[in-house]
């Protein structure tokens, strides 16, 4: 069981100012003030690790003669560099290459060395780093959440701050179980309304990204709210959360609520009987109060989201599906990408679909794109690949029939891990093929040198499975 969540560190303000989610968890954590001069020092309730970003940090810690001073609040799995097929008969794993295999080896060592849990390759537990910390309850409300990943905002839709660090902050907080940290910016982001069928979290923050910008919420905190927020699963608001950092956004939170705690009820590391009503009663205190003033607001209507699909290098470049590209100036990655101002999207050959990674791999993205496969196959020229997010995940889509559904329809099913989102395992894409992925971003290479990704929700990227082009998901619904 988890240990307490603040470690004893009380609120340290009793200002009659009106706070933000924000401000209530950053003064719970809070250790040292920041000044003109210095950061102010956070404390971290929880570190997750993963291969990639440790190995320097625990090297750090050797160097320097340094205990990990909170091995009980680390967590550790493999996820970046892991195969995702099967492994042979002899139950060895096939990596891509000899520095994957000592990435996810020299984790092992590191993990056994500090006594940090690790749900290692294999292990039934294990899956990306961004899902498995909700699935086990190690994610809670109200916590202070880092990772030496950018995508840490996932965290946050469970009113968590939680936000990607380098290495050598991960460094920095195995030794100290805090972080240096100038405070950021309030940003309130409203989306309130009915979605339209067909309409996912997916297009809800690509809709947002497309709107500020990717650097329009830069220095900032985003707070998602309004009655489409509240509508959402906990899969869907972490999808939102998780591509906060697409728009610039230091995290992205959305306030607990009994979606939360409903999802969290019974999970490995929350509390337990008395402990957790307590948790539930303190976390009810975690939201916005009335009259709090955000240093940035927007507000979205939900009726007016439709399917997005990127066409560019960053999640700003994107539209609705039915749209033609527009005419901004962009035309360096309109070449990268082999396409041209006012040229429609919808019927664009693809070559590849990719239904994974942090931002789209759990149970209920995968029963969207089951939605859509069930009884037709897949077009002879996409090759299409299924990645869950954890073992638990993929479990569940067998016992449920999701994956039957997926190998009958041509689909490949895959192993968990972070797959092709980076391609750091071996699962890319040529140069110039066409990829529709569900992941979170679409640079230049990102899946494969040459690679031309389109960021698109479970439902559009199974769509173009079956037809092997972009199509409208709203047809197959």
């Amino acid at each position: 069981m988890v240990a307490t969540i603040y470690e004893g560190i009380a609120p340290t303000s009793n200002e009659s100012v009106a706070d933000t989610l924000f401000d209530k968890v950053w003064k719970r954590h809070l250790v040292t003030a920041e000044t003109a001069d210095t950061p102010a020092i956070l404390y971290i309730d929880t570190h997750l690790i993963h291969e990639v970003t440790s190995p320097q940090a625990f090297q750090m810690l050797r160097d320097k003669g340094i205990p990990l001073r909170r091995p009980d609040r680390t967590f550790a799995t493999c996820d970046h560099s892991t195969p995702t097929t099967k492994p042979n008969e002899q139950g060895e794993y096939q990596f891509h290459g000899e520095q994957e295999r000592h990435q996810v080896e020299q984790l092992q060592a590191n993990c056994k060395e500090f006594d940090v849990p690790l749900y290692a390759l294999g292990d039934k537990k294990q899956g990306i780093v961004h899902v498995i910390g909700p699935e086990r309850g190690i994610t809670q409300p109200g916590q202070t959440i880092v990772c030496g990943d950018s995508h840490t905002s996932t965290h946050g839709a469970f009113g968590a701050l939680a936000f990607g660090i380098g290495t050598s902050e991960v460094g920095y907080t195995f030794a100290t179980q805090c972080i240096p940290q100038r405070k950021s910016k309030s940003f309130g982001i409203e989306v309130s309304g009915n979605l339209n069928p067909g309409v996912t979290a997916k297009d809800i923050i690509l809709t947002i990204i497309r709107q500020i910008g990717i650097g329009g919420a830069t220095g900032h905190v985003i707070e998602y709210f309004g009655s489409t927020i509240r509508a959402l699963s906990m899969d869907e608001r972490m999808t939102i959360c998780n591509m906060s950092i697409e728009a610039g956004a230091r995290a992205g939170m959305i306030a607990p609520d009994d979606t939360t705690f409903d999802y969290l009820k019974d999970r490995e590391f929350v509390p337990r009987g008395k402990d957790w009503d307590c948790a539930v009663k303190d976390w009810r205190q975690l939201y916005t109060e009335p009259g709090a003033i955000f240093d940035r607001k927007i507000t979205i209507d939900a009726s007016s989201i439709e399917p997005m699909i990127t066409y560019g290098t960053n999640p700003q470049m994107g539209i609705k599906v039915g749209e033609k590209i527009p005419v901004n100036n962009e035309q360096q990655a309109l070449d990268y990408m082999g396409l041209s101002e006012q040229q429609a999207m919808i019927g664009q050959p693809v070559d590849v679909v990719f239904i994974g990674s942090c931002t789209n791999s759990r149970i209920s993205d995968l029963r969207d794109a089951a939605k859509v496969l069930k009884n037709r196959k897949v077009a002879s020229s996409v090759r299409t690949l299924i990645v869950p997010g954890s073992h638990e995940i993929k479990q569940q889509a067998e016992q449920e029939g999701i994956a039957d559904i997926f190998v009958e329809a041509g689909a490949e099913w895959r192993e968990p891990g972070c797959s092709m989102c980076l391609g750091m395992n071996g699962d890319i894409i040529k140069e110039k093929q066409f990829c529709v992925s569900t992941s979170n971003r679409n640079f230049e290479g990102r899946q494969g040198k040459g690679g031309r990704t389109l960021l698109a929700s479970p439902l559009t990227a199974a769509a173009a499975a079956v037809t092997g082009r972009i199509t409208d998901p709203r047809e197959f619904i």
